[in-house]
């Protein structure tokens, strides 16, 4: 007996399909704000007041034409705002803020160019899918790891000096007077340089198993005069060299790991015995549903191109993905020997934890 199809909901429908074009309109318009962030097309309006394209293109050194069509799609996605009596257009403060001040921690454009570099994998990820393979983080494009430290630095330079470290326990003190810090999976070295600013009598070492991301991160501590206190290695979570650590942090890599057990326990090993452990993860919650929200969608989206397939890549292959969630990340290090795990700190999209052993 064949089975009837159900009734479709033309109502329903045409809400579906209006979302769709409204997804499709922001989905190109992300290469449009990578290029309006690397042409400084927005820093360029951020303060100006009304401006016409062929001002802007002239502030910018850019083509009038293309100018005039990038700010059409910026007014009728509501980045900017148009006033057809003058044929002008304004960046607002609070766009501005989100779009034009790399220094905000509401700036945005990080993590658009994370996820247009993220999408040029599209091709190897529809061949994993078939496969089960993994799809490590140095294949990608380099714009996902030089992405990656814009879109999570705001985030840190708002929290990690100010809140976090002061609310684990006894930490800061020991920073002020001179600390041993080993930042682990630390990419480019954001992380890295807020902690040796911040505490200029501690040393920081960062490890991460990238070689391009390392000789990135060596190179902005040269600009940033830290040398003498700030160091970056290329070795892997499991293995980085160093005992004693009175700090050991992980911020937004555990989840990424193929074996974060192995890498907790190399941890433990690491630190000194009254050392801590700070790590900082996508917020997330323990079910699913928890997490089917807007900030869910696109760590989830992040995790099925990112997160998943380089833990699949490497040895173990544990999987735990962006929305690993609290208790997922208390039984890693529950089961790498840790016996103390408290969370103590939240934003917007990270959820963060102290570890002792």
């Amino acid at each position: 007996m064949a089975i009837q199809a159900p009734p479709v909901d033309m109502d329903k429908l045409m809400t579906f399909l209006g979302q769709v074009i409204g997804e499709l309109g922001a989905t190109v318009n992300a290469g449009l704000i990578v290029v309006g962030d690397r042409l400084g097309l927005y820093r360029a309006m951020a303060g100006a007041g009304p401006i016409t394209s062929a001002q802007l293109a002239e502030k910018t050194s850019t083509a009038e034409r293309y100018v005039r069509e990038w700010l059409n799609a910026q007014a009728a996605g509501g980045y900017v705002t148009y006033d057809p009596s003058t044929q002008r257009y304004e960046l607002p403060a609070e766009q501005a803020m989100a779009l034009a001040d790399e220094n905000s921690p509401a700036f945005v454009c990080g993590a658009f160019e994370l996820a247009t570099a993220t999408l040029k994998a599209e091709s190897h990820i529809e061949d994993i899918f078939r496969s089960g393979a993994g799809y490590g983080w140095h294949e990608h494009d380099s714009g996902v790891h030089t992405g990656c430290e814009r879109f999570f630095r705001p985030g840190y330079n708002a929290n990690l000096v100010s809140t976090w470290i002061p609310a684990l326990e006894g930490v800061e003190e020991k920073l002020r007077v001179g600390a041993t810090v080993a930042d682990i999976g630390c990419g480019l070295g954001a992380s890295s340089r807020l902690m040796a600013e911040a505490y200029p009598r501690s040393k920081v070492t960062g490890f991460d198993y990238h070689k391009q991301s390392v000789e990135l991160a060596r190179h902005k501590a040269r600009e940033a005069g830290l040398s003498d206190r700030l160091h970056f290695e290329v070795a892997p979570a499991a293995a980085f060299p160093g005992s004693g650590y009175d700090l050991v942090t992980t911020f937004d890599s555990l989840h990424d790991m193929g074996d974060p057990v192995g890498a907790a326990r190399h941890v433990k090993q690491a630190l000194a015995k009254d050392g801590t452990w700070l790590i900082v993860e996508p917020i997330a919650g323990d079910t699913v549903e928890s997490n089917l929200n807007p900030v869910g969608r696109a760590y989830y989206a992040f995790s099925t191109f990112l997160c998943t397939p380089n833990s699949l890549s490497q040895d173990v292959g544990l999987a735990l993905g962006a929305q690993a969630g609290p208790k997922r990340i208390h039984d890693v290090i529950t089961a790498a020997g840790f016996t103390r795990f408290r969370r103590v700190g939240e934003t917007p999209f990270n959820l963060v934890y102290e570890v002792r052993p």
